[in-house]
């Protein structure tokens, strides 16, 4: 009986002990990865800015040859209504697109039945809101 209770007390040891190296183990790993990708979030971070100021300075070449023909004011309003137009654009690009869209129409009432032919599509709307009668809304004490 001696025996067994004593090696119960080293599988409770070699237990805690391989928890303990799959602690470190994971924590070391987690950190490796966070050091990876807190640099990679850094370059990002950079290229993203480098990038803003090259496209400045293609915004700002494209004022330079409208001036050519225009006023500078009116340059610089032309490349600003441009850009406007290609951000528009790009942020229409990047919605997801509804494969089917219904209407909405404005004072409209809602469909019968969906258009799958199933059931209420909404739940019955009551004639008149909850507590209240012909004569306006009950108090109750």
């Amino acid at each position: 009986m001696e025996h067994i209770e004593h090696l119960e007390h080293l599988d409770k040891e070699l237990v805690d002990e391989l928890a303990q190296v799959a602690r470190e183990t994971v924590r070391d790993e987690l950190r490796e990865q966070s050091r990876k990708r807190r640099r990679a979030a850094v370059l990002y971070g950079a290229s993203g800015a480098v990038a803003l100021y090259a496209g400045g300075a293609v915004a700002l070449a494209v004022v330079l040859a409208w001036a050519i023909v225009l006023p500078g004011w009116a340059a610089a309003l032309v490349t600003a209504v441009i850009l406007g137009v290609v951000a528009f654009a790009l942020r229409e690009a990047a919605r997801p697109k509804r494969a089917h869209a219904p209407h909405r129409v404005v004072g409209g009432t809602a469909p019968v039945a969906p258009p799958s032919g199933m059931g209420m599509p909404y739940p019955p709307m009551p004639s008149e809101p909850p507590g209240w009668d012909h004569e306006g809304p009950h108090h109750r004490a």
